[in-house]
């Protein structure tokens, strides 16, 4: 065989796998990575019970939760370890509740947290052992008091700067669009994605664009979310006409007992999900921790690895040969 029909082959070899584009991540290859407990008291005022919200802060390597009590958020390692608190501070804003259900990362330390109740987000610039003032910087999304079924979940789109949101129940929506965040009433432009009957679940309980991960750069997959139902214990892909693509059944975690309330995932496809704290009586409600629960992404599989390790062996005898003649 002369080297260009080498070349040829191994370039067609190499790109089976590519040719095809990528429109799902495939949940149903996922498996446990790990399931870790977040401590109760990760520092100051700040507390780590109730985990209803979780986002991954790409420039610094970490995550960041808050729990719905909304007393601060907590930065953790990817295994759980506490690495700071910052506390929050509501005054000036319209909440009584305090319900913080939604987190995403801007990134530079920057972080949205959602308020369920008044369907509200806040703007704040991370610092650790600090106290965020939300009022300086925030935005209405429904200009409504939406009560305790409102906005479950948030997330910030890197590629264009805009956020999806979602809201829980009565009635369900999923919104998409831009918002504006100042010390007064911010501007929002979100509008319905599609309907979320046609998801077949029961509540929505947080929500994660697939933009950021890597290897969907320039896929379709790349504009698919993860949504995640608490009430009907799963976690979908859908893309943005409401198109279910995978399922990850949540039951399978085993965490009866634990409400699993957020999502998020970083730029090599792992996804990160909090759950609250036991919640089967009183005393665990107050004494058991939140869980982190990390699902690692699927292999390719063995035919796909033969045929990338073939084209990449033969591109390099084909060099090999070029360099000799």
């Amino acid at each position: 065989m002369n080297l260009k029909a080498l070349v040829a082959l191994a370039l067609a070899l190499s790109s089976i796998s590519a040719g095809a584009a990528t429109t799902s991540i495939n949940l149903g290859g996922y498996t446990v990575g790990g399931i870790y407990s977040l401590a109760i008291n990760p520092g100051g005022t700040v507390s780590g019970l109730e985990g209803s919200a979780i986002t991954y802060a790409r420039d610094r390597g970490t995550l960041f939760y808050v729990g719905d009590e909304g007393t601060g958020v907590v930065e953790i390692s990817k295994t759980g370890a506490t690495l700071g608190t910052m506390a929050f501070n509501w005054a000036g804003t319209a909440t009584t509740n305090r319900d913080t259900e939604g987190l995403t990362y801007l990134g530079g330390g920057n972080l949205v947290v959602a308020e369920e109740r008044l369907y509200d987000a806040y703007s704040f610039q991370y610092l650790a052992g600090g106290t965020a003032t939300l009022a300086n910087n925030q935005v209405s999304i429904s200009n409504a008091v939406v009560g305790n079924n409102g906005l479950e979940g948030i997330s910030y789109d890197p590629r264009n700067g805009s956020f999806v949101t979602i809201k829980q129940n009565g009635p369900q929506d999923i919104l998409a669009g831009n918002l504006t965040f100042n010390s007064g009433v911010g501007v929002s432009t979100m509008t319905n994605l599609f309907n979320p009957a046609s998801l077949g679940v029961t509540t929505l309980s947080d929500v994660q664009t697939l933009s950021p991960v890597d290897a969907l750069a320039g896929e379709p997959a790349a504009d698919n979310l993860l949504i995640l139902s608490l009430g009907s214990n799963k976690l979908l892909e859908t893309d943005r006409l409401g198109n279910i693509k995978s399922v990850f059944d949540l039951s399978t975690l085993g965490l009866t007992f634990n409400a699993i309330e957020g999502v998020t995932v970083d730029e090599n496809g792992t996804i990160y999900l909090i759950a609250e704290q036991n919640q089967s009586t009183p005393l665990l409600a107050s004494t058991s921790p939140s869980q982190l629960i990390v699902l690692t992404a699927p292999v390719p599989e063995p035919e796909i690895y033969a045929m990338m390790l073939a084209g990449l062996g033969l591109i390099g005898f084909a060099r090999r040969r070029r360099k000799q003649t």
